[in-house]
């Protein structure tokens, strides 16, 4: 009996021993360890470490870095650029704005890999909604994946306000649609343009299908009286000449948002909304021009209304839509517009009129550049 008690103190205190020398093992010890690990597990491990890494920073918060391994692209090669965002073929001399990346604080932004993004979206149909500069950055996500595509597997066709571009052996499509208020714009009596507030189906038909929704609207509910969308707004029965803006913006939004908590399913499709692309066309809208490198940071740092309002509607959603915040970032980055390189021969506006004439686009952006950043972003969100 005593033999017996013995033998199980002395198990007892090697184990305690154990325990000891175990919690006082050197960090350095617990990583030489750690090589003994299954090689399987730990590239499981590094994967899930990844994720959770993604899952915790913060895109929108960081600053811009120089990086000569950018463009990811080749402007002269990519079929699908329109000429407006060409800027270097259209005659902009300087490059630099093709090799800035977004540094997170905290955390990296993987590089775009083409071949593992198709991967991901084989068989899916993703779809970016909105206006011009949606199609800026559908254009971007395209050019970012066609070149692993051989000639004869992709192709782009046409329906209605959408276009699509279709990568043949992954079954995957990325598509645009042309929905700048997301909501119904449509002819009435007079021929007047009616902007419905709480209609949404003849564009949201479009969307229904979709794996993976991109959002953006903004823009056009902001334009000055001169280049507003729409003569009158009408909500139900009842119609308007004129209401505030971000009250008519909020409105539209709401229309979305219920559209997507009765429609999608969270098991089946992903949504993003990118928030406000920032425009830099203040004084005369030369505010871009001769713009060399993006700013270190923002002098007087803003939060547009929009934005509030964005948040706003999001929260009080069912369905869990990602809010994809660049307006911060790309508002360090008046080098990245067009200017006055929308088309070839851009310096002659320059000797034509002078830097007093309002024709510089610092709305879109030049690609390669900002938006490439957008679908890094976007794609470490997916």
């Amino acid at each position: 009996m005593a033999s017996s008690t013995f033998i199980l103190c002395f198990l007892a205190f090697s184990l305690l021993l154990g325990l000891v020398r175990l919690t006082k093992a050197s960090k350095l010890e617990i990583e030489e360890l750690s090589w003994l690990d299954d090689d399987k597990d730990e590239e499981i491990n590094m994967v899930q470490g990844r994720h959770d890494s993604l899952r915790k920073c913060d895109f929108g918060s960081g600053k811009w870095v120089y990086d000569q391994t950018y463009p990811l692209y080749d402007a002269t090669t990519c079929p699908y650029l329109s000429t407006r965002v060409t800027c270097r073929k259209n005659g902009r001399p300087d490059s630099d704005y093709e090799k800035w990346r977004w540094k997170p604080h905290g955390c990296n932004i993987p590089r775009f890999d083409a071949l593992e993004f198709l991967g991901r979206m084989r068989r899916k149909r993703i779809m970016l909604v909105g206006d011009s500069i949606m199609r800026n950055q559908w254009e971007s996500l395209v050019c970012l994946v066609e070149s692993v595509v051989p000639t004869d597997r992709k192709t782009v066709t046409y329906a209605g306000p959408t276009m699509a571009f279709h990568a043949l052996d992954f079954e995957t499509s990325i598509e645009f649609c042309w929905a700048p208020l997301l909501v119904e714009l449509k002819k009435g009596p007079g021929n007047r343009r009616i902007l419905h507030l709480d209609l949404i189906e003849e564009n949201a038909k479009y969307w229904r299908a979709a794996d993976v929704l991109i959002f953006d609207s903004a823009h056009w509910w902001t334009h000055s009286d001169k280049w507003t969308s729409w003569d009158l707004l009408m909500e139900g029965k009842h119609v308007a000449r004129d209401m505030n803006r971000m009250v008519a913006y909020q409105r539209g939004l709401r229309t979305w948002a219920k559209w997507i908590d009765l429609n999608l399913d969270p098991r089946q499709s992903r949504v993003i909304f990118r928030s406000m692309s920032p425009r830099h066309n203040r004084d005369n809208g030369w505010k871009c021009y001769k713009q060399r490198e993006p700013l270190a940071y923002a002098s007087h740092p803003h939060v547009p209304e929009e934005m509030m309002i964005l948040k706003g509607v999001l929260k009080s959603m069912r369905f869990p839509v990602y809010l994809q915040d660049i307006t911060a970032m790309s508002a360090l980055r008046k080098d990245g517009h067009p200017s006055v390189y929308t088309q070839a021969g851009g310096d002659k506006v320059v000797k034509q009129h002078g830097t007093g004439h309002g024709s510089a686009d610092c709305s879109h952006w030049c690609l390669p550049g900002v938006p490439d950043i957008w679908n890094e972003m976007l794609n470490a969100m997916l």
